[in-house]
């Protein structure tokens, strides 16, 4: 069987691509083709349909987080694969040969993959409330033998205003690691680079284009390696980033509406979603909004619908065209305009807002926050307080990173909506150039794009694996 390596190079596009020459010459050489994506167009339930072949509706992963109903609680970035429903790449290779052997570095829901080997972020929470750099590797003695060759993995390099190509490399170096040692049919790899300076600045700017060179030569070796040792790539992308100018506030709406409520601890507001009768869970391009009473559906339809920035809203019935109709969706789900994305807040004045909106804490906010890629550009010390709290961590002190900024438009990138053109359409590339006579034919739509529930047939047809149905 032939060893493959799904890469995925999240946020690729041909804009991208035209600043990276080793990846495009992988292409030139190769196969590639634009992808057609999912709505949401984001990361945890990209990647989850291109993993089991299914649509969210299927698979269970509506968005990077949702209103856990049974838990009364919002959380994005679980990390657990129990969450997705259906029988992963690996798990149906593995009935037609039960010795297939799978790694997994960083692709998501990772905790508790079915994979032989696993690597994925993991901080440890320390019992005074700081938080170092660490991840979750299986088998456990793997652990030391990345720390030791690469050093901790670099948690706040991969998240947050210091991130950078740091995170990538060390993902990078721990795959090619891999390769060499415990050689796999299947090896997965995550590299989140163009996900930074793209929402920072926006697609078109100068950053964004020296990020596409930066990451194409932090790949360079990792593609080498793979050639020389025979194993087949395939380059895969979540979504496009596209350039924004106008962020929404969905809660602050559906608050001043009546509909949304707020619990208050130490002159802090809070999100009750107990007592809501409708809130928001923002999630770049695209919201899930929960109404408790059926009756107020057409209600909050409407108001959304009026609301400037907001494209679709959808109902059940308009959600199972897109393959999203599943109970953790919001009764409603609004997609924005292309040049707007949403927020998550809630509060009404600035002063109100809880003490975690000011840090990167993607765990505790209701809501993805892209605000948290910034030093606050307003306040000139933030980046010399969190520089005396670096020193205070070392110390084994107790601080707290207030440095992300409030005002949301200073993000220039987001996702999330399907593409309105090819420049913001990701691709999948692949080594082998016989994919288009093999292989494309047997997994593009009617217009000639991959859909991304077809990745998983397409690694299988690679490596000649029979996909027999389930018992």
């Amino acid at each position: 069987m032939r060893p493959v390596l799904l890469l995925d190079v999240v946020g690729l596009t041909e804009r991208a691509l035209a600043h990276m020459p080793r990846l495009g010459r992988l292409a030139r050489d190769g196969w590639s083709s634009r992808l057609a994506t999912v709505l949401p167009a984001v990361t945890c339930s990209v990647q989850s349909t291109m993993l089991t072949g299914l649509a969210p509706r299927d698979h269970g992963i509506v968005g990077n987080g949702w209103y856990f109903r049974e838990l009364g609680e919002v959380y994005l970035w679980r990390q657990h694969n129990r969450l997705v429903g259906g029988e992963k790449l690996w798990e149906t290779a593995r009935r037609t040969d039960p010795g297939y052997h799978a790694v997994n570095v960083c692709w998501w829901y990772a905790m508790g993959m079915t994979t032989q080997v696993t690597v994925t972020p993991r901080p440890v929470y320390h019992a005074d409330g700081r938080k170092s750099p660490d991840a979750y590797v299986r088998p456990p003695a793997l652990h030391g033998e990345l720390t030791e060759a690469f050093g901790d993995f670099p948690l706040f390099r991969y998240w947050g205003p210091t991130a950078s190509i740091a995170s990538t490399r060390w993902i990078v170096s721990a795959t090619r690691h891999l390769l060499t040692t415990r050689a796999a049919d299947l090896t997965l790899a995550y590299v989140p680079h163009l996900d930074y300076d793209l929402q920072r600045f926006g697609p078109e700017s100068p950053e964004a284009e020296r990020a596409a060179a930066d990451l194409d030569a932090e790949l360079a070796p990792l593609l080498d390696q793979a050639e020389a040792d025979g194993v087949t790539v395939v380059v895969v992308s979540e979504y496009g980033i596209g350039p924004v100018s106008r962020p929404v506030h969905l809660n602050r709406l559906l608050r001043r509406e009546g509909l949304l409520e707020v619990y208050t601890q130490q002159g802090r507001e809070l999100l009750d979603p107990w007592t809501s009768r409708a809130f928001a869970v923002a999630d770049h391009q695209v919201a899930h909004v929960y109404v408790t009473d059926p009756a107020d559906v057409p209600r909050v339809a409407a108001m959304l619908r009026a609301e400037p920035g907001v494209d679709e809203v959808l109902d059940r019935e308009a959600q199972a065209a897109y393959g999203l109709d599943h109970e953790r969706a919001g009764e409603l789900v609004v997609v924005a305009e292309p040049d707007a994305w949403f927020t998550y807040y809630y509060w009404l004045h600035d002063d109100r807002a809880p003490e975690f909106a000011r840090g990167v804490d993607i765990h505790r906010k209701p809501g993805y926050d892209p605000a948290e890629l910034f030093f606050d550009p307003a306040d000139r010390f933030a980046k010399a307080r969190a520089g005396l709290n670096l020193v205070r961590k070392k110390l084994g002190l107790r601080y707290a990173m207030s440095t992300t900024p409030l005002d949301a438009t200073w993000v220039r990138g987001s996702h999330g909506r399907l593409p309105d053109s090819a420049a913001d359409t990701p691709l999948v590339l692949c080594s082998d150039p016989e994919v288009p006579a093999v292989v494309a034919r047997q997994v593009a739509d009617d217009d000639g794009l991959v859909p991304a529930a077809s990745v998983k047939d397409l690694v299988l047809e690679l490596q000649g694996v029979e996909r027999r149905q389930p018992v």
